[in-house]
């Protein structure tokens, strides 16, 4: 027994000391092997990539991203690309378990050699744990934590799908991340289409991509293809033949610098708000979330209506930096095929597009003119009181300062008459207007008849009118606007496919007649300025300018060809004395024309609208003639013996109706009618006595007449 104690006492200490590291082994072996699961972030593991716009077609027109990633599968990498990132990298990938001792050996062996921290020593899963969870870390534990995320990662993923992130990861200098975006940006290749060379070429920029950049450094880029190529050969992935014949080609780089498309760049705005609007996608969220949105850009018509924006000649203003914001959008879709915020709009500056302004008399067809119509009272010919009128403390005035005292709906809209709107606006109820602009999605806290000038307290924007104008050529259903065609995720799922959305506002044939009526605003009333030959119908709109006198604050023209919808303001961002238009509404519709003009010559818009089946077509207006040289004479034979005749010329409309009157004591005397002549007989006469007469035209669809002709005398 004191043997045995004595054996006790002599070994005691070191059973403990072993038992203690034993047991500190096992937990440091525990923490490595286990504690990786603490180093590791699996939101890392889902790799930022860039968001791309893109046409119908499929051509790219944006790219959205904080780090420039095109993920890519590990079955669209071809093997020969693989084996070059494992030859110079880690060519024991498929033998170790994220670590590889031999190499770490070699590494420490090299670093007593050398008396200095030598490279080396980590795998590809040891890098891709570092660059990933480790962001530069520089502790005494970095390595340590670096070996348990790498044991973590090889205990929890495939070694194709490590190296699927790992290949996806690294960095490629000049702002390209991942082997997909490097591809298409040295090679203009898809991945998948890489040769031996090219791939060899990618694998060496991984040691160090700006260093081994064949744009910046060719020739040591060269060298270090040179060297991968040769570590291939030497693992029997290429035969020396082969490497040999590699190592003397050229290396074949087909970088194009993308082309500076400052056109697009406020489109690119619209689509990033529509999708945190609509979508809610967030601008961080499309950096990193490797969507691909497929968008409703025209990109000719986009570039056209840019390259017309640059022209300072069709933005005449008081002072520099005039400037305009201008939608464009399909009719039947409503589909937007060209946005602009600006004259010189910039990606994250301000868009005018999401810009309140005043509309001026644009409000006019869809807050007064179109309800009214929707009212069995009111017809397109309809007379309209035009006078200047108070109504409380608010008096609606023209602007020439002219009142012809009655206008018809049709003239009243097309010279853009501001007291029949008022007075209309003040017949039919500011509520019942309220109501149809509501249906449109404008909700107005105005509650005044300036509502009918576009006098308003926040204004509108150019979506907005161009989205309710677009019910006056489509039959009376407005259609919502939009730019986001589809959204596909980063797996290849759609999340968003768009259906057009429209909502009845007006009755078929309403919306005939108000585009009638606003063709006519183009061809013969506010909206004639300009050239366009084409089928073409709109309204114009100003302001006054609330500190120059006389001069115009905001100008638009919004209209519509049988296939669009357009929507223009200009003005200045800042309101002073000095900033103010000089051309007011004739600017916009000159430069909607041109645009239009401009675009014509590529798709060949329509010449007419086409008038639905279930409609009436609304009369010309009827152009009342002035009449000067009535005369009269006497004709014999016939039952009466004597007869007189009145002779005038005609008016080239045959629809008038010429109301002949007799002069009398009191009241003159209307004797008869006649339609669409020049001439009338008078049965009975008195040869004896001089008798005048006059006639006087009459407008069968307003049931007005016009002015009396000059009197004649009806005497031997």
């Amino acid at each position: 027994m004191e043997k045995i104690k004595s054996y006790y006492q002599k070994f005691k200490w070191p059973l403990v000391a072993l038992g203690l590291s034993l047991l500190l082994g096992l937990i440091g072996y525990a923490t490595i092997v286990f504690g990786g699961r603490f180093v590791v972030d699996d939101k890392d593991l889902i790799l930022p990539a860039a968001t791309v716009l893109e046409t119908k077609d499929g051509k790219e027109v944006g790219e959205i991203y904080t780090e420039n990633r095109d993920l890519v599968a590990i079955d669209d990498i071809p093997d020969h690309v693989e084996d070059a990132f494992l030859a110079i990298e880690d060519n024991r990938f498929y033998q170790h378990a994220g670590v590889d001792f031999k190499s770490v050996m070699r590494a420490v062996y090299r670093d007593i050699v050398t008396m200095q921290k030598a490279e080396g020593g980590s795998t590809i899963t040891q890098q891709l744990a570092k660059n990933l969870f480790l962001h530069n870390e520089k502790t005494w534990m970095r390595k340590t934590k670096e070996v348990m995320a790498a044991i973590h990662l090889e205990r929890n993923y495939s070694k194709q799908k490590i190296l699927e992130f790992y290949l996806n990861e690294i960095y490629f200098a000049h702002g390209v991340y991942g082997i997909g975006a490097a591809s298409e940006y040295y090679f203009n290749k898809h991945v998948s289409d890489l040769t031996v060379s090219e791939g060899a070429m990618l694998a060496a920029l991984s040691k160090a991509p700006n260093t081994y950049s064949p744009i910046n450094n060719p020739e040591k880029a060269k060298e270090r293809r040179d060297l991968v190529l040769q570590q291939m050969e030497r693992l029997g992935m290429i035969e020396t033949e082969e490497m040999l014949q590699l190592q003397g080609k050229t290396l074949g780089v087909n970088h194009e610098e993308p082309e500076d498309t400052p056109w697009l760049d406020s489109y690119i705005d619209l689509v990033i708000k529509e999708a945190g609007d609509e979508h809610q996608l967030s601008l961080d969220e499309l950096k990193r979330g490797g969507y691909r949105i497929i968008v409703n850009v025209d990109e000719q018509a986009q570039k056209i209506a840019y390259d017309a924006f640059q022209e300072d000649t069709y933005f005449p203003g008081s002072a520099s930096g005039t400037e305009g914001s201008y939608v464009l959008m399909e009719q039947k879709s409503g589909k937007i095929v060209t946005a602009l915020g600006g004259r010189h709009y910039e990606i994250g500056s301000m868009s005018r597009l999401f810009v309140n302004k005043q509309p001026g008399s644009v409000m006019k067809p869809i807050a007064v003119y179109g309800p009214a119509l929707m009212l069995e009272k009111y017809q397109p010919y309809t007379m309209l009181t035009d006078e200047k009128q108070s109504y409380g403390d608010y008096t609606a005035t023209n602007l020439d300062g002219n009142y012809s005292g009655k206008a018809s709906m049709y003239q009243a809209l097309k010279e853009s008459k501001n007291a029949p709107a008022v007075w209309l606006l003040n017949e039919i109820g500011i509520p019942y207007s309220k109501e149809y602009l509501s249906k449109m999605g404008i909700n107005l806290p105005d509650d005044g008849l300036a509502i009918a000038l576009g006098g308003l307290k926040e204004g509108l924007t150019p979506i907005q009118l161009a989205e309710a104008y677009s019910a006056f050529v489509h039959e009376g259903d407005m259609v919502n606007g939009y730019a986001i065609e589809r959204i596909v995720d980063r797996d290849g799922k759609t999340v968003f496919q768009a259906e057009p959305e429209s909502a009845n506002i007006y009755s078929p044939q309403v919306a005939w007649n108000i585009l009638r009526m606003l063709e006519g605003v183009v061809d013969e009333g506010t909206g004639s300025a300009g050239d366009y030959d084409k089928a073409l119908a709109g309204k114009t709109g100003s302001t006054q300018h609330p500190f120059a006198e006389g001069k115009v604050k905001d100008a638009w023209f919004v209209g519509f060809t049988p296939e669009y919808v357009s929507s223009m303001w200009m003005g200045y961002d800042q309101v002073d004395e000095q900033h103010y238009l000089t051309a007011g509404s004739k600017a916009p519709t000159i430069l909607t024309k041109a645009i239009l003009s401009e675009l014509d010559k590529y798709q060949d818009l329509s010449a007419q609208f086409d008038k639905p089946v279930n409609v009436e077509e609304l009369p010309e207006p009827v152009q009342m003639p002035v009449i000067t040289d009535l005369s009269s004479q006497f004709k014999f034979g016939g039952f009466s013996l004597v007869k007189g005749q009145l002779d005038w010329t005609p008016a080239g409309d045959e629809r008038v109706i010429y109301h002949v009157y007799r002069v009398q004591s009191g009241k003159d005397e209307k004797i008869g009618e006649t339609e669409g002549e020049g001439t009338f007989q008078i049965n009975r006469v008195n040869p004896f006595k001089e008798t005048e007469f006059y006639v006087v035209p009459y407008n069968p669809l307003t049931g007005q007449e016009g002015a009396p002709s000059n009197r004649t005398t009806l005497s031997f």
